[in-house]
């Protein structure tokens, strides 16, 4: 691919836009529930505006996230070329200078910072706190914690537990054990994200030290536990028809049927570049529990 030095080409491919799914989907789901709920709280009325932030926070976060892993990786040596089996990376790729990415990692999170910061007048100013924990962590998850097998778990807390419940909590400010639990299935589905593609690296991945939660299980087990995050997310969904929405536990069943499709795919085609393509699905797939959950609470 030819791609010109700091070109606006070469920042929306640094930027990886497909993963914006994986922002999007949490806070989906927890304007939905805010949504529902809306009308039940008295003096709390649904604000557009929170909305807007949550959402613009959840995806300058994540291309802050997506530059700083194109830099650190490049920097540490964990990115080469030739043995690379995942989509390109900019700073690898020469298609991004690593003065400007230090720049754009620099104007990212002051800009995420800046977006998030109004949302101290709905959320009060605990979301100050939450804010300095999503930058922090932010860091922490490429330049040591992926590196030690934490990735999934930061996974379960920054992408299910916290914008599921906070994007709830600008709204409401409440939570409740059906928001709780509908976070911690949202984390466990992104998650699979973060699994298929650290199987597909798994052998590079051990080559560089660096010891995912594939690298620590292996191939069979990390198999089961793709298929079985999108089974114990789909069980969890029961907790919307003991709540009285039933299409919410219902139309979830769709995402697992394309959930167990790719599981498939993953498993026969088992290594190298291929398993690009079930990266995709499984992005594909996560965008759907998120929108058939979204719509599920919302009929």
């Amino acid at each position: 691919m030819e791609v010109k030095k700091n070109s606006l080409k070469a920042w929306v491919l640094a930027a990886r836009p497909k993963t914006l799914t994986g922002a999007a989907v949490p806070v989906m789901i927890g304007l939905s529930l805010a949504w529902k709920d809306a009308a039940a709280y008295i003096g709390h009325p649904f604000s557009w505006t929170a909305a807007v932030l949550c959402l613009l926070f959840a995806f300058i976060m994540q291309i802050d996230a997506n530059f700083i892993n194109d830099f650190v990786d490049y920097a540490k040596g964990t990115d080469d070329r030739e043995t690379r089996l995942g989509p390109e990376r900019a700073c690898t790729q020469g298609w991004v200078s690593i003065e400007a990415m230090k720049h754009a990692i620099a104007i990212t999170t002051t800009l995420a910072c800046l977006v998030g910061l109004p949302l101290v007048l709905y959320g009060g100013l605990e979301m100050i706190l939450i804010g300095m924990l999503c930058v922090v962590f932010c860091f922490l998850y490429t330049t040591h914690l992926s590196y030690i097998g934490m990735g999934d778990v930061l996974v379960l807390v920054f992408f299910g537990i916290v914008p599921v419940s906070m994007t709830y909590y600008v709204q409401l400010h409440t939570t409740s054990v059906e928001v709780l639990t509908a976070s911690l299935a949202c984390g466990i589905v992104i998650d699979a994200l973060l699994l298929v593609n650290n199987f597909r690296d798994r052998d590079t991945d051990k080559k560089a030290g660096k010891n995912t939660l594939v690298v620590r299980i292996g191939e069979k087990a990390t198999l089961e536990l793709y298929v079985g995050v999108g089974i114990v997310a789909c069980l969890m969904g029961l907790v919307f028809g003991i709540n009285g929405h039933w299409w919410a536990t219902v139309l979830p069943l769709i995402y697992l049927a394309l959930h167990v499709f790719t599981f498939l795919k993953m498993k026969s085609i088992w290594e190298g570049r291929e398993l690009n393509k079930c990266l995709g699905e499984t992005a594909r797939n996560i965008f759907m529990y998120g929108l058939l959950v979204s719509v599920g609470l919302l009929i």
